[in-house]
């Protein structure tokens, strides 16, 4: 019974609401009653009514001004500037929207609209350069930076100057507020979200680093290092106390004073290390330079050290830190390396302009000390890098294409082709050699050996089982390269074949306007292109140990011959004898006679 009769109550509920439903439904081509857009009541309206009188609206306030208000300051904007458009046809759709649904349902949404109402507001398109400018200038008119508080000294006591906050534009949320303004229809004046900028440090933070302060310059510190003390006043450490800055509150050693102090004592402790050498003299000799451990101020170390003891107000002593720099060679190494006497070396005599002489000074002291390791390949051009102007070097005469010429590091393959022959001497293992194009007199027959960065290059293998040194000796007028390691005691045998001439010198006719016709005067004799070879026999022990062969083949200078082209002169014209002239002198007499009256 009680079953049936909670069925029947729940039917009567059900027809009940149906019911008011119904009567609330309302035509569904008009929005609820309750609804507003922007304020504006629509209710009831049908949709096209509803945006006629919406748009109508906005068009009549396109060029009215809102004015936005930040602390004291005020800006008017017109929807018009910043070209705010709202899409009102978006915003009743979805007014009508909220009250729509079929019967009954429909009235029970428009009842809860209907008491508790429902706003809208439309979609806003703007053009976002203009928001930016206008924003971008609405920020720099409020923008007041924040001012923390701040440590300085007078004289020596602390001081704490009391900060202040700032403000500045709340950008996003300032957009959205324009935007929003803009478009709507109320035309009161708008506030604008301004945010506070606090200092990043309080001044009761500064007031610990102040007591700090006052503990570090009330006294003078001791300086301690190997049972040596000095002492730093107070107004010298005061110019060496790095204050509380920019948001920090922790008090420190440093600025310029601090840098000047550390960089006097540094000269005075630092000792930079030293690696082992070698000292080795163009007789063969070879002694051990030792190495030497160096020492380096521990800045860092020695700041913490001074602050603690500055902050201390018993332990005013501070430890200077100096750390220890370990050689890249120890004597032992160096011992080790095998580099005890000569192993080969040879001498050419130089001369020249003073640019070729620069030259080879310069490319010689780039070699110098050079250290070669067991198997490992000796490369001139690597070893001196590319000939610049940047590394110093110089014009000079040179060989280019076969012909003398001028060019930058002239004079470089004399020191190429004395250290190959040093190494010829040393029966090392040769692997890269090139002759000049030239003859050239001066060098050995067919041991010359010129180098040109990139490409052509020197190259030869340190074949023994110890380090090589090669040292260069500039003199006055010559040149020694030497290769120092463990001697290897190997006999070198040389058979040079005799220079050939391979070909005559052309003959190079070049006209001449200061000779005469006919006449003709040899200015370069000209040499004809040659060849030779050079076989080296190493010997080590009565065992045979390398067979070479170097071959070179020279080029022909060509006899260069003036040739007159001025024109001969004519040759001069006889003179006929004038006939001979005779002279007739003719004497005349006057006589005057006068006859009287």
């Amino acid at each position: 019974m009680r079953v049936q009769r909670g069925a029947l109550g729940f039917l009567v509920l059900a027809v009940i609401g149906s019911a008011l439903g119904l009567v609330f439904a309302g035509s569904p081509e008009r929005i609820a009653a309750g609804v507003q857009i922007d304020g504006v009541n629509v209710g009831g309206m049908k949709p096209d009514a509803a945006q006629r009188l919406l748009e109508r609206r906005a068009r009549s306030l396109e060029r009215v001004p809102v004015t936005f208000v930040a602390g004291d300051r005020r800006w008017r904007l017109a929807p018009q500037q910043l070209g705010v458009h709202a899409d009102w046809h978006a915003a009743v759709e979805l007014a009508r929207r909220h009250g729509d649904g079929f019967g009954p349902l429909r009235g029970f949404r428009r009842i809860g609209v209907r008491v508790f109402g429902a706003q809208f507001a439309p979609p806003t398109q703007v053009y976002e350069a203009a928001l930016g400018y206008e924003l971008s200038r609405f920020g720099r008119a409020v923008y007041r930076p924040h001012r923390d508080p701040q440590l300085r000294l007078r004289g020596l006591v602390p001081v704490v100057i009391s900060g202040t906050a700032g403000r500045k534009l709340d950008r996003p949320a300032a957009a959205s507020i324009v935007v929003a303004a803009l478009a709507g229809f109320s035309r009161q004046p708008v506030v604008l979200p301004v945010r506070r900028e606090p200092t990043a440090v309080s001044a009761a933070q500064l007031a610990a680093a102040a007591t700090g302060v006052r503990t570090a310059l009330s006294g003078p510190v001791q300086m301690r290092w190997r049972g040596v003390h000095w002492t730093i006043a107070p107004h010298r450490l005061r110019a060496m106390l790095a204050l509380p800055d920019r948001g920090t509150t922790t008090l420190g050693i440093g600025g310029p004073g601090a840098d000047r102090y550390f960089a006097r004592l540094g000269r005075a402790l630092d000792r930079p290390a030293r690696n082992a050498g070698f000292a080795a003299s163009p007789g063969g000799d070879v002694g051990i330079i030792p190495s030497r451990v160096g020492r380096r101020l521990d800045v860092a170390a020695t700041s913490a050290n001074l602050l603690a003891a500055a902050l201390s107000q018993n332990q005013r002593t501070a430890r200077i830190v100096v750390s220890t720099a370990k050689p890249g060679r120890t004597t032992r190494e160096a011992r080790a390396m095998g580099i005890r006497g000569l192993v080969g070396s040879y001498e050419t005599i130089y001369g020249g302009d003073a640019n070729r002489i620069h030259n080879v000074q310069l490319v010689s002291r780039l070699l110098d000390g050079h250290l070669i390791a067991p198997g490992a390949t000796f490369s001139f051009n690597q070893a001196t890098g590319a000939r610049t102007a940047a590394k110093g070097f110089r014009e000079a005469p040179v060989i280019i294409n076969g012909e003398l010429g001028t060019g930058l590091g002239g004079g470089v393959c004399q020191v190429s082709t004395t250290v190959f022959n040093s190494a010829y001497e040393a029966g090392l293992k040769i692997t890269s050699r090139t002759n000049h194009a030239l003859y050239i007199s001066h060098y050995p027959l067919g041991r010359d050996a010129t180098v040109n960065y990139p490409d052509v290059d020197l190259r030869f293998v340190n074949d023994t089982s110890h380090w090589l040194l090669l040292r260069t000796f500039v003199g006055s007028y010559s040149l020694t390269v030497g290769l120092y390691g463990t001697p290897q005691h190997r006999r070198v045998v040389t058979h040079a074949r005799p220079l050939v001439d391979t070909g005559p010198a052309p003959v190079k006719h070049e006209p001449d306007p200061s000779l005469t016709e006919g006449r003709t005067v040899v200015v370069e004799g000209g040499e004809p292109s040659r060849s030779t070879s050079v076989r080296r026999l190493v010997y080590r022990r009565g065992k045979l140990v390398y067979d070479d062969t170097w071959y070179s083949s020279y080029r022909s200078q060509p006899k260069l011959v003036l040739v007159g082209t001025k024109p001969k002169p004519l040759p001069a014209r006889k003179k006929k004898k004038p006939p001979p002239t005779t002279t007739t002198t003719t004497t005349t007499t006057t006589t005057t006679t006068t006859t009287g009256p």
